[in-house]
This record gives structure tokens, sequence and C-alpha cells, in this order.
């Protein structure tokens, strides 16, 4: 049974839900109706939606994001098949998903190939201000190059020569002049624990797994990768 709340006790449950919302909510004025927590409603501040953010951006969308497919537009490369390239109308923000989820989403010489193709779209694109990196699934962002795939020349695709390039892709991840945001559920181990290094943002679910294979077996690859990670940790 729902307990009847005073007006003292209604008035303090506005104050902290106020407090919660911060500059963009307020409390509604109290009413004699209103008896009861859950009868609470909370209404835009308007000091706070004259501020800098809301000048230049307008109000904030409670919509559903729409996601439109976007196909290659390198001529070195096919149709996507190892990742899911995708942007949001009216939003300015592109979405690469790595779509190997039978692999723990590890990367193989293609993979790379389309996650750099996507990237450079995702740079030339004036309407896009932010991208997303993210793994397909909840069980891993990315668990590195496939080890199956691993010949003694390297990792290489069926009638592919084994290179991987992915310092190339770690470098541009690195480089890009815009904000790059990985969100990462599951293992990011290995390669992929690098790739969500050099963003520059990562957003955990409660599920995420960091951590690097090398050292467990006394193997240590002094990469680009190992730079980034020793001026992060130094920090």
């Amino acid at each position: 049974m729902a307990q009847t709340l005073s007006e003292k006790e209604l008035y303090s449950v506005r104050r902290r839900m106020a407090s919660v919302a911060n500059h963009l909510m307020v409390p509604s004025p109290p009413t004699a109706s209103s008896s009861k927590c859950d009868s609470v409603e909370l209404v835009p501040n308007a000091a706070s939606m004259n501020d800098n953010y809301h000048r230049v951006h307008g109000n904030v969308s409670n919509k559903e994001v729409v996601w439109r497919n976007v196909a290659a537009s390198d001529r070195s490369t096919k149709d996507f098949t190892d990742i899911i390239y995708q942007k949001a109308v009216g939003e300015g923000i592109a979405k690469i998903v790595i779509n190997r989820p039978e692999r723990r989403n590890a990367f193989r010489p293609q993979t790379v190939k389309e996650l750099i193709a996507a990237f450079n779209d995702a740079r030339d694109d004036s309407s896009v201000g932010v991208i997303i990196l993210t793994g397909k699934g909840t069980k891993a962002f990315c668990s590195g190059g496939d080890q199956a795939l691993r010949t003694k020349d390297g990792y290489a695709d069926p009638n592919d020569m084994g290179r991987l390039n992915v310092l190339d892709l770690q470098v541009q991840i690195r480089r890009l002049p815009k904000p790059v945001i990985a969100m990462v559920a599951g293992y990011a181990v290995g390669g992929g624990h690098i790739l969500h290094m050099v963003c520059d943002l990562t957003i955990a679910a409660d599920n995420a797994i960091f951590g690097q294979t090398g050292p467990k077996v006394g193997s240590f690859d002094a990469g680009y990768g190992s730079s980034i990670m020793s001026r992060l940790v130094s920090n």
C-alpha cells in the first residue's frame, strides 16, 4: 500500500528531485491534489534553457534515435561484411560496430580495412560531430586479433597476404579531429583493449572486462598501444 506523504515531506521530496535533476529541471509548484510521491512532476527550468548549450544546439530531443545503414564508399572496400556502419538521422552521430560476435568481435585484415574506410567517411562527413565505436552483442567489445587466422606470415584472410594494418587504424582513431567514444560491453582484451584506449572516451557496461593477454604468457608488444597505455597510466 502506498504511503501518504505530508505536505512537509512532499516538499522535501520535490527539493531532492530538483537537486538530482540539477540545473535542467525544477519541481512543479505544489498543488492540493499532489499527495503521493509518484504524483510529483518536473518541468523545465527556464533559466537553464537559456544557457550557452541550448542557445547553440536548442533543446535536447527526447525522440528515439533513427539509425540508417551506410554502405561502403571506398573503392578498395566492397560492401561491409565485418562491421555495421550507421549514422543517426539529424543527430550528427556516426556508429561503427564490429560485427563478428561469433569470434568475440576479434578483428582480421578485412575487419581493419572496413574500420579504416568507415572512420575515413565519418571524418570527412561535415554532418558528423562524434563517432561511436562498439562491438556487436554484449559478450565482447573486441577480443583483439583473430587467432584462427594467424599464420607464420601473420594474420591473413583467405587468399590474402598476412598484413593486419591495425597500427594504421590505431593512429587514425587517435588523430581524428572528432571525438571517438568506445562503448564497451564484455571483453576488451588484447588488441581490443588498445582500441578502446586510443578512443577519446570509454563508456563501460557493468560486465565490461579490460585486460592484456601478453603479460600472462611472458609476451610484451612494445608498439603504439603500449606507448598510449604508458601515458594514460602515468597520468
